[in-house]
């Protein structure tokens, strides 16, 4: 069962995503939010897997949330901004600050269970077109590969990163390079431990930013 935790300071929404969310067998909500200044102790208590976060909120925004859910718990869930504009700075922003991704309010159904499934499972990206445009629109000019040269990245590991910011996941990285799907799970773990980063977003963040990767 995953456990979701609804934060939106509006009751219509966070109602609408509870109707969507407890049709399916495996997901449950276990509890709701109206503001970001509540959702520190909710988590602690209600130990959610995924807290879908509307990024701006009257008193504490999704950004602060998120931020503070990262930077003081040792396991923090996975969090998912919702937003109604996808190029906003505020869900960029978000996600610097530690989201696995980002939904749309105007969502259908069946994106919200996947965004879920998929940010609970964290072995592919969620949207990854949308989070590349993000991060190549936001994101640094580096000075290409030896942006991330005092990560030490194995050239392996490097390819790995690449293909991760495709929008693969691991067991198509595994195809695509010939590999075990535990070697790559080994390699993700590497690259990410290296990077400093907690999730595979975080780390096509960074790849951008530092120019690794650069836009097309």
């Amino acid at each position: 069962m995953i456990g979701v935790l609804l934060v939106d300071d509006e009751q219509l929404i966070r109602a609408g995503l509870r109707a969507i969310i407890e049709s399916e067998p495996e997901l449950s909500v276990v509890g709701e939010a109206g503001d970001g200044a509540e959702v520190p102790g909710l988590v602690a208590r209600l130990r959610p897997d995924v807290v879908l976060m509307d990024v701006r909120m009257p008193a504490v925004d999704g950004i602060r949330a998120t931020g503070h859910l990262m930077s003081t718990m040792d396991n923090p869930p996975k969090v998912v901004v919702v937003t109604t504009f996808e190029n906003d700075d505020y869900v960029y922003e978000a996600l610097r600050a530690g989201a696995s991704g980002f939904l749309l309010k105007r969502a259908r159904p069946e994106e919200i269970v996947s965004a879920v499934r998929t940010v609970s499972a964290g072995d592919s990206l969620l949207f990854p077109a949308a989070i590349r445009r993000l991060a190549a629109t936001h994101g640094g000019a580096g000075g290409g590969q030896d942006g991330l040269a005092a990560a030490g990245l194995t050239e392996r590991e490097s390819e790995v990163l690449r293909l991760v910011a495709k929008g693969l996941s691991n067991v198509e990285i595994a195809g695509e390079l010939f590999l075990g799907v535990q070697t790559v799970k080994t390699h993700v773990g590497n690259l990410l431990a290296k990077l400093g980063a907690r999730d595979r977003t975080q780390a096509v963040i960074r790849a951008y930013e530092s120019g690794f990767i650069k836009p097309a």
